[in-house]
């Protein structure tokens, strides 16, 4: 936990008192005294700092702080996730880990592959899968709390939802094993904001592809090695990052005025 996280309506006076696992990491863990401060933010709001100004070191642990938030967060991260549902475990994993990394959207839909099974996941539950999200901003000292939007129906969302929300987006691109394009002959350009696509394990089906294909996506593989979902897409979002910061690097060394 590098920042505690408050929701706003804890905050009374400019002040805020927790009793939960909160409390227990900043005894335990940080081993924090009064007078202590600490990293603190706002979900969807401010961060800054906390003064400790009341403690209790025993069970059931207390700490109350008296905040300071001075710092605006910086804006949403230019990448979101349009993911075919994984298994409860994996999405549990996935929303985390992904969340620490920067998305500022995840897309949850069904594909042919998907167990209906999985739609019935108490992970899919607000209460559930925030806890996850918030635990992945307490890891990359953030506050904004990304959204969750999920469709049930495959071609409901492909044929009517797809075609307005490509709108946002500079760059649509599918994930896909066994496909020849790589990242790097996907993207030539630095993208403004990315919806990144990852199917179930073992791919989409040809179906589900030209669908996505029709809307203007473009497919890539990062290897020939086949990937759990939750581990496929971290290592897709780093690369997409990569090439995000490469192509803007690029963009300016080849802007500056020749000598």
């Amino acid at each position: 936990m590098n920042i505690v996280l408050f929701k706003a309506e804890e905050v009374l006076a400019g002040r805020v008192s927790v009793v939960d696992r909160r409390a227990k990491h900043i005894v335990k863990v940080l081993g924090s005294n009064v007078g202590d401060r600490l990293r603190v933010g706002i979900i969807n709001g401010r961060m800054g700092q906390g003064r400790i100004i009341s403690i209790s070191r025993k069970p059931p642990f207390m700490v109350e702080l008296l905040l300071e938030l001075t710092k605006v967060p910086e804006s949403k991260p230019t990448i979101d996730l349009l993911l075919a549902l994984p298994r409860p475990i994996m999405l549990k994993r996935i929303f985390s880990q992904a969340t620490a990394l920067g998305v500022g959207r995840f897309y949850l839909i069904h594909a042919k592959r998907v167990e209906k099974s999985f739609w019935n996941g108490s992970i899919l539950k607000k209460e559930q899968y925030q806890k996850q999200l918030i635990q992945g901003l307490e890891q990359a000292v953030d506050t904004t709390l990304p959204e969750v939007i999920v469709h049930q129906r495959f071609k409901p969302f492909a044929e009517d939802v797809l075609p307005e929300i490509k709108k946002e987006y500079s760059h649509l691109l599918l994930a896909h094993p066994g496909v020849n394009n790589t990242l790097v002959d996907t993207i030539t350009e630095k993208p403004e904001k990315v919806l990144l696509a990852v199917g179930p394990e073992g791919g989409w089906l040809e179906y589900e592809l030209n669908k996505f294909k029709g809307q203007g996506f473009k497919s890539f593989a990062i290897g020939e090695r086949i990937l759990k979902v939750d581990t496929a897409v971290i290592a897709l979002h780093s690369q997409v990052s990569l090439a995000r910061e490469f192509l803007a690097g690029s963009a300016k060394v080849a802007s500056r005025p020749k000598s």
